[in-house]
């Protein structure tokens, strides 16, 4: 009895690990992508984008990659495919920096000039 009783607290603790590991995700991708990225803001100028550092703060990859594959210039052709509205990747972004502002914590611009850069 004891044998069976430990047999079956070892497989719920074995299954539990397993399904926490499945809902938390990848921290990282294997392939990460540019620390610094340029993202294309239209006529009002490009966006300096600190890929890396979002990597760091945020730990997860589906933040923003829920949005949008995980490939170079997916954010155009998106867009350009109609798949992708014009805004939604700056409304997720300011949407976030301004809910970590609320919280108090440590932030990336709210403001349009805080982001897009004319040459």
């Amino acid at each position: 009895m004891k044998i069976r009783t430990f047999a079956l607290g070892a497989l719920c603790a074995i299954l539990a690990a397993t399904g926490l590991m499945i809902t938390a995700g990848p921290a990282v991708s294997q392939n990460p992508g540019a620390a610094q990225m340029t993202l294309h803001g239209g006529k009002t100028g490009d966006v300096p984008f600190p890929h890396g550092q979002h990597q760091t703060v945020l730990g997860k990859c589906d933040a923003c990659h829920g949005m949008f594959p995980q490939e170079k210039g997916v954010i155009d052709k998106k867009k350009e495919d109609g798949s992708l509205k014009s805004k939604a990747v700056m409304n997720q972004c300011t949407g976030c920096h301004k809910e970590m502002k609320k919280a108090g914590e440590k932030t990336g611009p709210t403001s349009c000039r805080g982001c897009h850069q004319k040459n």
